[in-house]
């Protein structure tokens, strides 16, 4: 589904990313672990078009996506969660819902909206609350939901237990699994909880130092603490 081929980019004349090549598959959830600073977001942010790729080549469903704006990958099929509970405070929920379906006519984003709460059904009773006035777990749920609105083939996720108690962390992870399993959707998730994020993917890249430093199976990774201490150092 995604096909990412030696990939170079960064932000003004600092390089973060240095030819990397991977690959997601329709169905997996692939995790991208590491590091601080060792160019995760920033490849993400390269995917759906936030930053320009400086050379190497980003393909959706074999079109090549270099040089795309975000509005046109997301039309593509591809829809990103920012780190950090990224919602609109004084908005309401369902206001910052409906910012999700901006490429969507107004019908088709009620629609969406109504199955979107269904999977998320704390969201429901506080439709009409501001985002402000929600816990950071809600906030947390409401970004993954408003980004679920235009109905996504893939996700981007960066980050999403950032601040979260661990409880709150298995009850986001198994929404992911939820996503994934019974509504298809493909997944690429940044996290630096790291077994928690290994234990829910198929797959797992890991970089340093803006380089891809391994590649496999995450069931594997997660059973060599060895080689996942050796990542980190």
């Amino acid at each position: 589904m995604l096909e990412i081929k030696n990939l170079n980019t960064g932000y003004d004349k600092k390089q973060v990313v240095f030819n990397v090549s991977m690959n997601v598959l329709q169905g997996e959830i692939v995790s991208l672990i590491g590091p601080n600073s060792a160019g995760k977001s920033t490849i993400l942010k390269a995917i759906c078009g936030l930053i320009p790729s400086w050379s190497g080549e980003i393909a959706f469903n074999s079109k090549k996506m270099n040089g795309n704006e975000p509005p046109e990958n997301l039309k593509l099929g591809i829809s990103f969660c920012p780190q950090g509970n990224r919602v609109f405070d004084e908005l309401t929920v369902r206001e910052n819902l409906e910012i999700g379906g901006y490429i969507l006519k107004k019908d088709k984003t009620s629609q969406r909206i109504h199955e979107v709460l269904e999977i998320f059904p704390a969201l429901k009773d506080r439709i009409k609350q501001t985002a402000g006035s929600l816990s950071g777990g809600e906030q947390q749920m409401l970004a993954v939901a408003r980004a679920l609105i235009p109905e996504p083939k893939l996700l981007l996720l960066d980050e999403p237990s950032l601040g979260l108690a661990p409880n709150l962390v298995k009850e986001l992870f198994d929404k992911f699994i939820e996503l994934n399993k019974k509504l298809g959707i493909t997944i690429l998730i940044v996290e630096q909880k790291v077994r928690e994020v290994l234990a829910i993917s198929n797959r797992v890249y890991s970089l340093k130092l803006g380089k891809v430093a391994y590649e496999g199976r995450s069931g594997d990774l997660l059973s060599n603490k060895e080689e996942l201490k050796t990542l980190f150092l």
